[in-house]
């Protein structure tokens, strides 16, 4: 019988009793009806109260059964990605710092099975996930630290060297003023101590997101709601700032910002929008463009708050043009490769879709393959199909899923490893996050 059943006319054949009996049944009450069957029926009649008693009884149902499989799912995650241990301490992290780093579990799983004795991560910040290495692997010898930011390198360094002196290691940490894409000159400046020119680097780590110490800083100009100069630097030393981009530089230079950096599908009305304010002075906070961008945006599909959408985008376009990070990115990928020692890994988390292309690209150009190329090898119980891989299989390589197989390396995420939905909850801007691994062979 349809579940739209409405009751018949008085004059049908079917009795009144059983018919109110079987809509009733169709409501689902839990226990007797409030209504005898003659008065649940002459209810219906006059009004659809039975389409809309179903539909609310429907739609409860439907709702605990969509809460009873997140909760499940949720578990399962929980037990796929990270350890009960590693999950205190990202807890920790939340509580204590103002900013977390992404996919800290993740990340620890990645270097866990190695034996590190040097170690770098080039995108130092506050040293979130260095902390966390540095304190899982006491066998370390040497660690470097890259970042162009000052305010991290502060930061840094005053956590590196509370963990050190709380477990009284004799680490010594280089921590370098240097953006990761002079990698090879670092290693050659600390070379005369480790001699990692020869025998390699064991770890390295990219985070390519922007911190929350920058995002909450107004005065760097990267936050698309608060107002503070059209900067956007990474490094305060460089020349080129947003400002510049915007009032100076040539038109269609602009629009293609936009359109390849952001993707924004309205950038020529965007591009036109920043042409005309010029002629009334110029753009030079990050208000005024905030500003425009609203009324560029305005009556465009979204809802009201279409327009943040739109500002995230050429946020991002902006920061990536004055800071140079896809061109450099791709350049630096081939560099912190190439320091590796055979059996060392590259890890790299990327924030949006141009920066994840560019590495998954990269990485099957490193191996010297692409998709249809290498040879994909799933991952079984207790044992691997690759003669340089190792032999024992750690629990933690559990997350390894499938991996491409070249000359020269295997990546180890043929698909890449995302938040879990744990961690979507407690820290909003990891949903965009992804880690690929590369693994060097030869």
């Amino acid at each position: 019988m349809s579940r739209s059943f409405r009751a018949p006319a008085p004059s049908s054949n079917l009795s009144k009793t059983l018919l109110a009996a079987i809509q009733i049944s169709e409501v689902g009450w839990d226990g007797d009806p409030p209504y005898p069957p003659d008065q649940f029926l002459l209810l219906l009649e006059p009004k659809e109260v039975f389409p809309l008693l179903v539909r609310k009884r429907r739609k409860k149902r439907e709702t605990n059964s969509v809460e009873e499989l997140v909760v499940v799912k949720n578990d399962k995650e929980k037990r796929r990605t990270r350890s009960e241990k590693e999950y205190e301490e990202l807890h920790s992290f939340h509580q204590t710092e103002s900013h977390v780093p992404v996919m800290l579990g993740e990340v620890v799983d990645v270097f866990s099975s190695l034996t590190l004795r040097s170690f770098i991560d080039c995108t130092l910040g506050a040293a979130g996930h260095s902390s966390a290495i540095i304190k899982g692997h006491p066998e370390l010898e040497c660690y470097v630290g890259m970042d162009v930011d000052p305010v991290a390198h502060a930061k840094a360094r005053a956590h590196i060297d509370a963990l050190l002196h709380s477990t009284h290691s004799s680490l010594k940490p280089h921590l370098l003023f240097k953006n990761f894409k002079y990698i090879k000159s670092v290693v050659g400046e600390i070379d005369d101590d480790y001699n990692l020119l020869s025998s390699g680097v064991d770890g390295i780590l990219m985070d390519l997101g922007m911190s929350s110490m920058q995002v909450n800083n107004p005065q760097r100009g990267f936050s698309v709601l608060a107002n503070g100069p059209l900067d956007m630097r990474m490094d305060p030393r460089a020349s080129v700032k947003a400002k510049d981009i915007l009032n100076y530089w040539p038109d269609d230079e602009v629009g293609r910002i936009l359109r390849e950096y952001g993707e924004e599908s309205n950038w020529r009305w965007l591009q036109k929008k920043i042409v005309q304010a010029r002629q009334q002075g110029g753009l030079h906070s990050t208000g005024e463009l905030r500003d425009l961008i609203q009324g560029a945006t305005h009556g465009t599909k979204g809802g009201r708050q279409g327009w943040i959408k739109t500002a995230t985008r050429v946020f991002q376009a902006l920061r990536i043009a004055v800071n140079d990070e896809l061109n450099t990115l791709e350049k630096s990928l081939h560099a912190c490769f190439e320091c590796l020692v055979p059996g060392g890994r590259l890890a790299v988390i990327s924030f949006h879709s141009l920066e994840d292309r560019i590495v998954k690209q990269t990485f099957l150009k490193i191996i010297e393959g692409n998709e249809g190329d290498g040879d994909v090898v799933e991952e079984e119980a207790g044992k691997r199909d690759l003669r340089k891989m190792r032999n024992d299989v750690n629990e933690k390589e559990t997350w390894i899923r499938q991996m491409v197989q070249g000359q020269s390396g295997i990546i180890l995420t043929k698909r890449p490893i995302t938040p879990s939905e744990e961690e979507e909850r407690l820290n909003r801007r990891c949903r965009s996050a992804k880690l690929r691994v590369i693994e060097k062979i030869r």
